[in-house]
């Protein structure tokens, strides 16, 4: 079973026991997090989801993580002169443990 989910913008695809990092979300370590704009939802029943059933799906989850991820490197240069602009970007996160995907 899977569902996919979206966050900040974006779409995730999200299983129990999986984690997943999405863009930062308020509340600490261990804190309970609740996704419900849900786009879709795969079972392993071969019972069709329709699309009031969607609309009244939750995915729960556990923040297991505030971080930041990588540092991405940006240049700007241009040969001839001394125009060399070096600019560096972390991107924050929350990564989310999915315990349980409720269908009504």
């Amino acid at each position: 079973m899977y569902a996919v989910i979206r966050s900040g913008g974006k779409q995730y695809r999200v299983e129990p026991g999986k984690t997943v990092r999405v863009e930062t979300l308020e509340g600490k370590l261990g804190g309970k997090v609740t996704f419900e704009d849900v786009l879709s939802v795969r079972t392993d029943e071969k019972k069709f989801v329709s699309a009031d059933d969607i609309s009244k799906v939750k995915v729960i989850g556990k923040i297991v993580e505030q971080g930041r991820g990588p540092r991405l490197r940006v240049l700007k240069y241009k040969t001839g002169g001394q125009y060399n602009i070096q600019r560096g970007h972390r991107q924050n996160y929350t990564a989310v443990q999915v315990s349980d995907i409720q269908i009504p």
